[in-house]
C-alpha cells in the first residue's frame, strides 16, 4: 500500500470517527449550563443529583456551627440590594467552616452539591464572587 493511500485511509477513518460523533450528540449541543439560577433549580425538583445553583446570600441567614464544623445559610434567587420581597430561600449546609473570602450576607455564590430529601442543599463546594466595588472605575483625563 502506497503512502499517499495509508493516508487517505487514515483520514476517512479519523472523518468518519468525527462525523459518528458529532451524530451521536447532536442532542447535547446547546443544553451545556454551568449554574441554575433558584428559580430554574426549583422548578426542576431534582433530588440527589449533582448540580450548581446560582444566588445570593439571604441576609442575616449565616449561622457557623463550631462544634459540628459546619456553616448553614440561606440562597435567594435575587440581590438583596435590589429591594423587593424574598419569597423563595434554598436553605444550604456546608459541611465545612472554610467559606471563601467574600463570602458574607448579600454575596453572589455558586453553590455546588445536592438537595437531599428534606429539601436542604448539601454544598460540596461554594463559590463567591467579588462584589463590583472591586471593578475598574473609569478615569479622568489627566489635564496639564
Amino acid at each position: 500500500m502506497s503512502k499517499g493511500l495509508q493516508i487517505a485511509v487514515g483520514a476517512l477513518v479519523i472523518a468518519g470517527l468525527l462525523g459518528w460523533y458529532a451524530a451521536t450528540n447532536l442532542d447535547r449541543i446547546g443544553t451545556f449550563q454551568y449554574y441554575q439560577t433558584l428559580h430554574e433549580f426549583k422548578a426542576a425538583g431534582e433530588v440527589g443529583r449533582p448540580v450548581r445553583v446560582h444566588g445570593y446570600v439571604a441576609p442575616g441567614s449565616i449561622e457557623r456551627d463550631l462544634e459540628q464544623r459546619r456553616v448553614r445559610f440561606a440562597v435567594v434567587n435575587d440581590p438583596p440590594h435590589a429591594g423587593g420581597v424574598q419569597t423563595e430561600t434554598l436553605p444550604v449546609l456546608y459541611a465545612t467552616l472554610e467559606t471563601p473570602d467574600m463570602f458574607k450576607d448579600g454575596a453572589e455564590v455558586v453553590v455546588e452539591g445536592r438537595l437531599a430529601d428534606d429539601a436542604v442543599f448539601v454544598a460540596d463546594n461554594v463559590l463567591a464572587k467579588c462584589p463590583s466595588k472591586f471593578e475598574a472605575q473609569a478615569t479622568q483625563p489627566a489635564s496639564f
